[in-house]
């Protein structure tokens, strides 16, 4: 099998891409820097530049199957230039993958596209399953919405279309855990707003042995890439401060603190989505890290 992967030096890319080389797929991957460009056995790198159109259509031959990471860090101020950027880099992209395979013979059978839970409706009580209809009516919802939108027109090419709508992940090397622990290392961390909302995660490695599951089994549709217990905002940072053997004096932050400090994107630390993973299990997978205690033994 190969394999052609966008946003490969990421967070998940670089993780993913470790992790299919250890299973014997051949892997082509794009960036936007010429000197990450790379050739090694079983992998091969290509330059792309999807604001400009530009794309080395060489990096499909032989291809089955595209894992698509790329698009700009949500983790960042959002200013009006960059909430355009978001969307951009996540929807121009995927129409310039889309305009390659449909002008160009090919092998590609599936797309593989990340996602994010943030589609789900901020609630303290419903619990979400690939099928709820209903969309959170903000930034990130709109975001989502229109980056689905656009990997799903490649069923028009038949080619099969699977998103993993991805929960808070947990890894040492950088996401929202790297940040919760710079406080609570100095003892100065604490839940934000009530703590009550609840954060459905999932372990790095777990999160890319599930692209690679999907990519064996052609799986197609809405999948949730989520550890199958969602725990509370109070919870995970107890539980971190436990691990890190440090104490938790200070009170909860209040909201208008970090939307003071984040602007419009402290909406992240304060929404609450108690995301249900059956699906991906009945598919046949199994989580290796089922715990926050166990997925922070593990990295931390």
């Amino acid at each position: 099998m190969k394999i052609l992967i966008t946003g490969a030096t990421g967070l998940v890319g670089t993780e993913l891409v470790n992790l299919l080389l250890r299973n014997g797929v051949q892997v082509n991957f794009l960036t936007i820097s010429q000197n990450k460009i790379t050739k090694k056995p079983n992998l091969q790198g290509f330059f792309w530049n999807p604001e400009q159109g530009i794309i080395d259509e060489n990096a499909f031959i032989g291809v089955d199957a595209i894992i698509h990471l790329a698009g700009a860090n949500v983790s960042k101020r959002w200013t009006n230039t960059y909430k355009q950027e978001i969307i951009e880099s996540r929807i121009i992209s995927s129409n310039l993958l889309f305009k390659v395979l449909k002008h160009n013979p090919n092998q590609v059978k599936q797309i593989i596209s990340a996602s994010a839970i943030g589609v789900y409706p901020d609630s303290l009580k419903n619990i979400y399953t690939e099928t709820n209809k209903n969309i959170d009516d903000s930034f990130l919802g709109n975001v989502v919405v229109k980056w689905e939108e656009s990997v799903d027109k490649f069923k028009l090419l038949n080619i099969k279309v699977c998103k993993l709508r991805t929960g808070i992940v947990l890894s040492e090397k950088g996401g929202a855990l790297f940040e919760m622990l710079k406080p609570i290392k100095f003892g100065l961390g604490a839940a934000f707003g009530t703590g009550k909302q609840i954060q459905s995660w999932i372990h790095l490695t777990d999160l890319t042995e599930m692209y690679l599951f999907a990519a064996q089994n052609q799986l197609e549709g809405i999948y949730n890439a989520v550890a199958p217990n969602p725990i509370s905002n109070k919870q995970l940072t107890i539980a971190i401060a436990k691990k890190l053997k440090k104490p938790l004096f200070l009170p909860n932050i209040p909201e208008f603190m970090m939307q003071l400090i984040l602007g419009e994107m402290h909406e992240i630390l304060f929404s609450s989505q108690n995301v249900n993973n059956n699906k991906i299990i009945n598919e046949g997978f199994s989580f290796k890290y089922t715990s926050v205690e166990k997925a922070l033994e593990h990295l931390l």
